[in-house]
């Protein structure tokens, strides 16, 4: 059993995680940590022993985690001291745990425009700064200011814009950095005018995508020239349920590049099924499709 440091917030062991993702699959954390704040992380991060292993989950929108469980500690940031949200002038200021949705709705009230697109987000601001979250043509590095986290040894760094060197669904940052807080700029703009397009993109993305199932969002980012769910949908995966250990796990009939849980599957039937699709699509087609889903943990 790891030794663990004291802590001000919840540190819990052997703890299922499945509860704490959309696609309501995997196995337990050796250990689960939700801080109390800030400092209280800072202090955890240095004094744990630098060979365990520490994983950050958000809200556990865009994430498989496997049967076996996660080895070390895994980092939720919930509640207040991490998903606050700010405005000021031309700025809006938001925690790592904050709803990418709740920081659009926050833009809109303050009037600033060019953060809408975050409403068709199902994630966390953290996960956003990981990943240059985006949609419908916008993405995180088209708003983002600056941004700070902590190291895995507990050291405060802060990063402006350039410094994460953003290209598609992708950022140049160390991976072991844990985002605190960001910082945007928007455009001035009519509170109404915001709301209308916030709410237009909210529509859009309830009439196109499967956010009532059990789903990770996207599964796979766009090759080059190629929409994912066209391969996918060509290949003959829409709908067309996949089994490996569990209920089976199935591309959702409404866009096939969601995968759904439809009931029973397990975390090997859900990545089985993408490993699957990604197969055939390049042996029929030659284009090689990529994860955007992230993986974490060990097989059962």
């Amino acid at each position: 059993m790891i030794s663990l440091p004291d802590v001000r917030g919840k540190l819990l062991r052997d703890e299922p995680l499945g509860p704490f993702t959309w696609f309501r699959v995997g196995g337990k954390a050796d250990a689960l940590f939700i801080p109390a704040d800030p400092d209280d992380l800072a202090d955890f991060l240095k004094a744990l022993d630098p060979a365990v292993p520490v994983t950050v989950l958000g809200v556990g929108s865009n994430v498989i985690v496997r049967d076996g469980g996660v080895e070390g500690v895994v980092i939720r940031l919930a509640g207040r001291p991490f998903a606050g949200i700010t405005t000021e002038g031309e700025t809006i200021t938001a925690g790592a745990g904050a709803l990418d949705s709740m920081v659009a709705k926050a833009s809109a009230k303050a009037g600033l425009a060019g953060l809408e697109f975050y409403a068709g987000i199902p994630g966390t601001i953290g996960g956003a700064l990981t990943m240059n979250a985006g949609c419908y043509g916008a993405e995180t590095k088209d708003i983002l200011v600056s941004a700070w986290g902590l190291t895995r040894a507990g050291e405060r760094v802060e990063y402006q814009l350039a410094d994460f060197g953003y290209t598609y669904r992708h950022s140049q940052a160390p991976t072991d950095i844990i985002w605190i807080e960001a910082t945007y700029r928007g455009t001035p703009d009519d509170p109404e005018a915001v709301a209308a397009r916030i709410a237009e993109i909210t529509s859009r993305r309830e009439q196109t995508q499967p956010i009532r199932e059990k789903t990770g969002g996207s599964t796979f980012k766009n090759p080059p020239g190629h929409s994912s769910w066209k391969l996918v949908d060509e290949a003959g995966w829409r709908s067309k349920l996949f089994r490996a250990t569990g209920g089976g796990a199935m591309f959702s009939e409404l866009h096939s590049n969601f995968m759904i849980n439809p009931g029973e599957a397990t975390a090997a039937d859900i990545e089985g099924l993408g490993e699957a699709v990604r197969a055939d699509v390049l042996a029929k087609t030659g284009v090689q499709l990529d994860w955007e889903i992230k993986r974490i943990g060990r097989t059962a």
